[in-house]
């Protein structure tokens, strides 16, 4: 039972990672492109909306911490081993 159990957290953290960062870097995309000013077809310029703008700025922010972490997450082992530092101090090293 243990062995489904890991199979299905491997599974969604896949598909979290796998699916849900690119999804929330659309959305982050959508919203910088919704917020931006629209040029019209007379020359005019319209004021885009600064909420979405900045909504899109926190979402590519928050995309950018998930993979730094994870990466750390990934080198943990090898940075305890040459900086004898522990990145994540509240979990066990091996």
């Amino acid at each position: 039972m243990d062995f489904i159990i890991s199979i299905l957290r491997v599974l969604g953290v896949g598909l979290l990672l796998g699916a849900g960062l690119p999804a929330l870097f659309s959305v982050g995309m959508v919203c910088i492109g919704k917020g931006s000013a629209d040029p019209s077809p007379d020359g005019t310029v319209t004021e885009g909306n600064a909420a979405l703008r900045y909504l899109g700025y926190l979402i590519y922010a928050i995309v950018g911490a998930i993979i730094l972490l994870s990466i750390l997450w990934i080198a943990r082992q090898t940075i305890l081993y040459y900086f004898d530092i522990k990145i994540f101090p509240s979990f066990a090293y091996k």
